[in-house]
């Protein structure tokens, strides 16, 4: 089964796309979509929506997951990755894709078993649970292919 995960963010949105079969996860690509700082919204959302089409459409998942907005100290960064979320659940929608959520903190416990887990104990178990040499940078990528990777523990992909 395919699995694209979604960190959302208007800025910087991770993606990362996996393989998940008989109990192992395998990448298949991660990266990130950037959008320039002061571009207006609209546009940074139709970029965002234009990358994850083309994405979706390259590596053909199945399903996706992506993380729930959790509280956020700043209104206006809530906001930004509220419409970003959006968007990227459009794109999952109009291709069809089951569509699962998670918090930060659910990907955390089970990546981890700690749901305070620090970014680099996020990346490590990242990398360990995909076989990897290096842990996936920037951030952002790492969080999308943690929210892949949990997804497919809670589906208890076979």
């Amino acid at each position: 089964m395919r699995i694209i995960g979604i960190d959302p963010g208007t800025g910087i949105l991770g993606f990362g796309v996996i393989d998940a079969e008989g109990g192992k996860t395998t990448l298949v690509t991660a990266g990130v979509i950037t959008t320039p700082a002061h571009t207006p919204l609209p546009e940074r959302l139709e970029e965002i929506f234009n990358g994850l089409e083309e994405i979706v459409a390259e590596t053909n998942p199945s399903i996706m997951a992506i993380e729930k907005l959790f509280f956020a100290q700043n209104v206006t960064t809530a906001m930004s990755v509220s419409h970003a979320r959006g968007v990227a659940m459009l794109v999952g929608q109009r291709a069809k894709l089951q569509i699962e959520e998670y918090t930060p903190l659910q990907i955390k416990q089970t990546m981890t078993g700690y749901g305070r887990a620090t970014k680099k104990q996020m990346q490590e178990m990242v990398r360990l649970q995909l076989n990897l040499k290096e842990v996936p940078k920037p951030d952002d990528c790492a969080d999308a292919l943690a929210a892949a990777i949990m997804c497919s523990f809670m589906l208890k992909v076979p």
